[in-house]
């Protein structure tokens, strides 16, 4: 069997996460998730340390003043990061779940690329589950993610009360600089004027983008996915 590659991108809050991971239980896909690859990046290197990407510097100190306050990463950064994780799945021969990168033409330019040599274009599949910016504002200024496995809980009146994640019994926590009213609005704007311009990169290039209704029940977004999968 040809290893796959599953693409899925949407504005914050979309759950991307959440399918990702559903996506991955069930087909024994890798989940190469961009926000655990940078908070790994961020928890293990030094603040001070600084990558050198075509030829430019990146502080790690800055990168994380960006992700706090709601603004992208610097793509070349980010890529860079994505691009190793990608070559390692190659080596290994798995088939993997991609989300959050890429999300900006940069990325999507370097990356894209790589992931046809490697996989082969029609072994990709991408979808981009779709909500309105009222329907983000909410999700994100409730939800709350488990401390070990970093699970997104979705807010809703089983689990609005919750202190213990109830996939992995860890302490659940809101991420208070990342989902406050005012980030999710610039995270918004970033998406609209930095993600989103990355369709007609796929219509260009040959790339087919399943659109999703992400309004929907889990399980339906879910089903709709599966259907074009």
């Amino acid at each position: 069997m040809s290893k796959k590659i599953v693409i899925i991108f949407g504005p914050p809050g979309a759950g991307k996460g959440t399918q990702s991971e559903l996506l991955s239980e069930k087909l024994g896909y890798y989940h190469l998730e961009s926000s655990k690859v940078l908070e790994r990046c961020f928890k293990s290197e030094d603040p001070s340390k600084t990558f050198s990407v075509d030829g430019k510097d990146y502080n790690v100190g800055d990168e994380i003043e960006n992700w706090k306050t709601g603004k992208l990463t610097s793509p070349p950064f980010v890529t860079f990061l994505m691009i190793q994780e990608v070559v390692k799945l190659s080596e290994q021969d798995e088939s993997f779940i991609l989300s959050g990168s890429p999300r900006t033409i940069y990325e999507v330019e370097k990356e894209m690329p790589i992931l046809a040599e490697l996989y082969g274009k029609e072994n990709i599949k991408i979808f981009l589950i779709e909500i309105s910016a009222e329907v983000t504002v909410f999700r994100n200024t409730h939800r709350k993610i488990c401390e070990l496995m970093r699970h997104s809980i979705l807010f809703n009146n089983e689990t609005e009360k919750l202190t213990l994640c109830p996939i992995d019994g860890s302490a659940l926590k809101k991420r208070e600089s990342l989902d406050d009213p005012e980030t999710i609005k610039t995270r918004l704007v970033e998406y609209k004027e930095r993600t989103l311009p990355m369709l007609e990169y796929f219509k260009n290039s040959g790339f087919i983008v399943n659109k999703i209704n992400g309004e929907k029940y889990i399980a339906e977004v879910h089903e709709a996915i599966m259907k074009n999968l």
